[in-house]
């Protein structure tokens, strides 16, 4: 008796696990196109622009490097460096008050208010640009309402300055790093304090000794997040300081509009470029930080 073998006896079927697999990537596919799109299509905008140098006698383009010579200089220079000295400052401050402000609700009992709290967070982290410039004007400007009744003219107070922003940056940036911050301080084990405690340490040697050791790739990872989000925001200050205190996204604006000189548009790509830069260097120190953390938190 003669067996005849199909292709359906000599190659097996696709298992469930690989059909699943090739679904899911699939339904990557429409997000990957819409990224290509809204990505990709401005970044090579921005880096033919930035390379792209006019000859004001003439007319005529050529691809150079006079742009971005010219956004590392002078009053240009000035403003990106005022950006990452701001972004900087006040990344630390909200990561020094984000960290016991997230404990204090990690380890808070009552569930409703923890709830709550972070609930509130995930608000105020996405509260910015002219409402919350407008806010902090009403209340603390010249003619606010906190500075007329505390009399803080007379004591110095001035809004519309690189302290004044770095206050009211603290607004969006604090509950951001509180909610960056949780998760890995629910991640800290029970067992960890109980034996510390068990050896003879105090509360602050543990938190010295055990937790923020564990705790700093995250910390660190915050902190990052905090000074791409600072660095990246424009609409507050615009509304605020506007040429006041020197920012770079202040000036790739003037440079668009022609408010200082006609024709430095592609200065102004030039300048985006050079943030672009500092947010992937800003990218490459966090990523590292977070898969760092997640093995820890997750042993």
């Amino acid at each position: 008796m003669t067996t005849t073998l199909t292709r359906a006896d000599v190659v097996p079927a696709a298992s469930p696990k690989r059909r699943a697999r090739a679904g899911g990537a699939l339904a990557v596919v429409p997000l990957l196109a819409f990224t290509a799109i809204a990505f990709g299509i401005p970044a090579i905008a921005m880096l033919n622009g930035a390379f792209s140098v006019k000859d004001q006698a003439t007319g005529a383009s050529s691809y150079g490097t006079a742009n971005l010579t010219t956004s590392l200089q002078g009053a240009y220079l000035t403003a990106l460096l005022g950006s990452v000295k701001l972004s900087a400052v006040s990344a630390a401050i909200g990561t020094l008050l984000g960290l016991p402000l997230a404990q204090v609700i990690v380890t808070s009992r009552f569930r409703v208010l923890r709830e709550a709290a972070l609930t509130a967070s995930g608000v105020l982290a996405n509260f910015g640009g002219i409402p919350l410039a407008f806010a902090f004007v009403a209340t603390l400007g010249n003619a606010g309402v906190l500075t007329r009744h505390l009399g803080l003219t007379d004591a110095g107070w001035d809004l519309y300055s690189f302290w004044g922003l770095v206050i009211v940056y603290l607004y969006f940036l604090i509950p951001l790093m509180v909610l960056t911050i949780t998760p890995a301080l629910e991640g800290l084990r029970s067992q960890w304090r109980e034996a510390a405690q068990n050896n003879g340490a105090t509360g602050l040697q543990y938190w010295r000794h055990v937790a923020l050791p564990v705790l700093l790739p995250s910390l660190l990872g915050g902190f990052v997040l905090l000074f791409g989000s600072a660095f990246a925001a424009y609409a507050t200050a615009a509304a605020m300081v506007g040429s006041s205190v020197p920012l770079v996204t202040l000036q790739i604006a003037d440079a668009i509009s022609g408010n200082v000189l006609v024709g430095q548009e592609n200065v102004a790509l030039a300048l985006s470029l050079d943030m672009v830069l500092v947010a992937g260097l800003v990218m490459a120190v966090y990523l590292p930080l977070q898969r760092r953390s997640a093995r820890w938190l997750d042993a």
